[in-house]
């Protein structure tokens, strides 16, 4: 079977690949992730995601690298990992109430031949009317400073919407499963056959 490599040391999306039963490695992906000027939030996550797979490509010549990269995005502004409590205080308390789309990039490489599927894959949230204390309360439970729009679904983070709409549900938690088992299909891999 082909080597498959997951550009990525997130937790998450380890855990969310975990579900699909097909041996992989990791690898950390050192990319630049600047937005360059007058990109779209789409355009972003779609580069960010390949540029993901091809660096690590060169470590893994004969592998299928998947790549993924997401944003959050609130009427016309892009919402990255806040960092810090306050940064997510101001972006929790900006999403009070709204809805939130979150895009998430991902890439499949093959590093042999080059080829690359990338797709982006939307999930809209609407978040609940949320006081200041219980953003608060949030924040100081689960600390999602390094989580796109200052949350984490697969955990307390689900509390704080009202309603989920998309195709993919761990598109929000940053590896969009049904998305990649069609591009493993593509590239070969049944994830159903035998291994």
């Amino acid at each position: 079977m082909t080597q498959l490599v997951l550009a990525s040391t997130s937790p998450f999306r380890k855990a969310l690949l975990e579900r699909l039963g097909l041996p992989f490695s990791t690898a950390r992906p050192e990319t630049d992730e600047t937005r360059r000027p007058g990109e779209s939030a789409r355009a972003l996550v779609a580069r960010l995601a390949e540029d993901k797979a091809r660096a690590v490509a060169g470590r893994f010549p004969e592998a299928l690298i998947i790549g993924s990269d997401q944003v959050a995005v609130l009427g016309d502004d892009i919402l990255g990992k806040p960092g810090t409590h306050e940064k997510a205080r101001t972006q929790l308390g900006a999403a009070s109430g709204q809805e939130v789309l979150f895009l998430t990039g991902l890439c499949l490489l093959n590093a042999l031949s080059g080829r690359a599927q990338v797709e982006v894959v939307p999930f809209t949230v609407k978040f609940r009317a949320l006081t200041s204390r219980q953003i608060d309360n949030y924040l100081r439970r689960e600390q999602p400073y390094n989580c796109a729009g200052s949350f984490k679904s697969e955990g307390l983070g689900i509390a704080l919407f009202e309603a989920m709409r998309g195709e993919d549900p761990n598109a929000l938690i940053g590896l969009p499963l049904i998305h990649l088992v069609t591009m493993l299909n593509k590239a070969g891999v049944d994830v159903l056959g035998d291994q």
